[in-house]
């Protein structure tokens, strides 16, 4: 884990993981993940990585890993696998690599997504930290990931703040 510094507000370094076994195949595109980084870039945030992983506990969870331990992200984004489909892990993955839960990000994203469509009550998103690093699971289809990060995005400057041992102010 890193050693505690403070976070400039536009200097966020996050990293986006993308869970899909299509995608991973090169079956489909990365729409989801394309537009994540996207709209971090369009904050004025660096993205440090943007990979792709197949829906596996032990692929995301290293992913994670590599992204908060090696790479240092401040915020390590995920897109895909919040599901009830067999193979929608990746809330496991990121509870496994994470040394605590943060609910109230995932509570947040499932409320204001109710206010869109009922079908957010099935996510089974989850948001965590390792260390210094915030992880925040998003939908896998970009119009959820797109309408997640917007709900949150606002907030990922002070929780990494936060975690490097910022105040409240």
């Amino acid at each position: 884990m890193r050693p505690g510094r403070r976070v400039a507000v536009s200097a966020l370094r996050v990293a986006v993981v993308t869970c899909s076994d299509s995608r991973a195949a090169g079956e489909a595109s990365d729409t989801a993940g394309a537009a994540l980084v996207s709209l971090a870039e369009g904050r004025g945030w660096t993205v440090v990585s943007s990979e792709i992983v197949p829906d596996d506990v032990e692929a995301v969870s290293c992913a994670i890993v590599a992204a908060a331990d090696g790479i240092g992200a401040d915020v390590v984004l995920t897109t895909g696998g919040t599901g009830l489909g067999p193979r929608d892990v990746t809330p496991e993955a990121t509870l496994a690599a994470c040394d605590r839960e943060v609910p109230g990000i995932a509570e947040a994203i499932r409320a204001r997504s109710l206010e869109v469509t009922g079908r957010a009550m099935l996510s089974r998103g989850v948001a965590g930290q390792r260390g210094l690093t915030l992880v925040v699971n998003l939908p896998g289809s970009e119009k959820g990931a797109r309408e997640a990060f917007g709900f949150v995005a606002d907030q990922l400057e002070h929780a990494a703040d936060m975690m490097a041992g910022g105040g409240h102010g």
